[in-house]
């Protein structure tokens, strides 16, 4: 009986947070692939019951997620720049050319300003939420937001 709740809870919090947290690991890894396999890392740890989720499971879930991609960076042997295949993010708006427009303007932007922005956009994350998964103070969040809005704003000019 206790499997078919772990089940159960895993399932929804996946259908409640799924793309928001792959959404996330691309933004970090720039692999849809990759991200894929980080993703289901974490809901195997859930599955299995290796994850204490106290709290926000969404602030558990986005700290496990770059936890787990950190670790995949840092386990790889050899950095290879791939061309990352596919849409990794949901654009306002639905379209393929705005989602593939929007990936390609963050990847412009620095990793630390990549990261918060896909967070508080699309994580729906308050700075003080994203302050908790990255590690940093709210307010450095908060200048990473405010930095990368305006290069994407250039960006899009």
């Amino acid at each position: 009986m206790r499997l078919e709740r772990v089940t159960h809870d895993a399932r929804e919090l996946y259908e409640r947070h799924g793309r928001k947290l792959l959404a996330y690991a691309c933004a970090l890894l720039r692999d849809p692939s990759a991200a894929e396999d980080v993703l289901h890392q974490v809901f195997l740890n859930v599955l299995r019951g290796r994850a204490a989720i106290d709290g926000e499971p969404a602030r558990y879930l986005f700290r496990a997620v770059r936890n787990t991609a950190l670790n995949h960076i840092r386990g790889q042997s050899r950095e290879v720049e791939l061309a990352a295949a596919g849409i990794w993010l949901e654009s306002p708006d639905g379209s393929t050319e705005t989602s593939l427009a929007l990936q390609s303007a963050l990847g412009t932007l620095p990793a630390e300003q990549r990261e918060v922005v896909v967070l508080k956009i699309w994580g729906q994350l308050t700075f003080e939420e994203a302050a908790a998964v990255v590690g940093v103070s709210p307010n450095t969040v908060a200048s990473r937001y405010r930095y990368g809005l305006e290069k994407l704003k250039e960006i899009w000019k």
